[in-house]
């Protein structure tokens, strides 16, 4: 990479940064109001009671949906048995060197799931991927141990990868997208509403974006699809149109 390239990239994250960095304050203040008036909670603005539903189809300009990561998402697709996803990642064999990793991220599973991919046999070379998401944290350090083995990531037509899931999709050594997949983002959970951690999460928040941007960075996706992330609460999910996948960088060119 040049270094005008280098330089380019660097303004546009720093730019991006501080465009997160002015939202998550004006969270804080809605945060902060919130507390001062009572009532225990603010719900940030959606679409209302008339936001469709997960499972109905998008389109652009009509890509967010409520989302409720306990619930059941769209229909599964056959290659695997309807049901309820796991509570926390589970990893299970399909053929050869491909195999499949589902289920909520847990606290800890970035550790957990890392040391069983590595004593998988035979060695996991592509990893199937369905999950609502879970902790950012795990995702990005599970993330990293795929890259650094050079595994690659994979999603199913009918199948669903939402919240922190596309920092697992992104590690991937490849990436690859069926049609029919569902991937999408959103903010960040703030955690409990009340006056003094309000404080603390927004500070949470920024640190814990930042270390996304970095990771975003470093994977060579396009920092930019922070900006449907940050502009979509965290009871609402936005799915990513196909173009988007490309543009943002989840897809990886076919290797001939």
């Amino acid at each position: 990479m040049s270094t005008a390239t280098g330089s380019r990239r660097g303004n546009l994250v720093a730019r991006i940064l501080t465009g997160v960095l002015i939202f998550q304050l004006g969270i804080g203040g809605l945060l902060i109001l919130g507390d001062m008036q009572g009532g225990g909670g603010l719900s940030l603005p959606g679409f209302g009671p008339d936001t469709p539903r997960l499972s109905d189809p998008v389109r652009p300009g009509d890509q967010r949906r409520t989302f409720t990561p306990s619930r059941d998402a769209p229909p599964l697709s056959p290659l695997r048995d309807p049901g309820k996803l796991p509570d926390r990642l589970a990893l299970s064999q399909v053929a050869g060197g491909l195999w499949r990793l589902e289920g909520g991220i847990d606290d800890g599973d970035g550790a957990r799931v890392a040391e069983l991919i590595d004593a998988a046999t035979p060695e996991v070379e592509t990893l199937i991927l369905q999950s609502p998401g879970g902790s950012v944290r795990d995702a990005l350090e599970l993330g990293r141990h795929l890259r650094e083995r050079g595994i690659g990531t994979r999603m199913l037509s009918g199948e669903y990868c939402y919240s922190a899931c596309p920092y697992l999709l992104a590690g991937g050594a490849t990436r690859e997208i069926e049609e029919g997949a569902s991937v999408g983002v959103h903010q960040h959970y703030f955690g409990e509403n009340t006056f003094l951690p309000a404080f603390v999460a927004v500070e949470s928040i920024q640190r814990g974006q930042g270390e996304v941007m970095a990771y975003l960075d470093e994977m060579g996706l396009d920092p930019r699809v922070m900006q449907p992330a940050m502009s979509t609460p965290s009871d609402e999910i936005y799915i990513l149109l196909p173009e988007e996948l490309e543009r943002y960088g989840f897809v990886t060119a076919p290797q001939e």
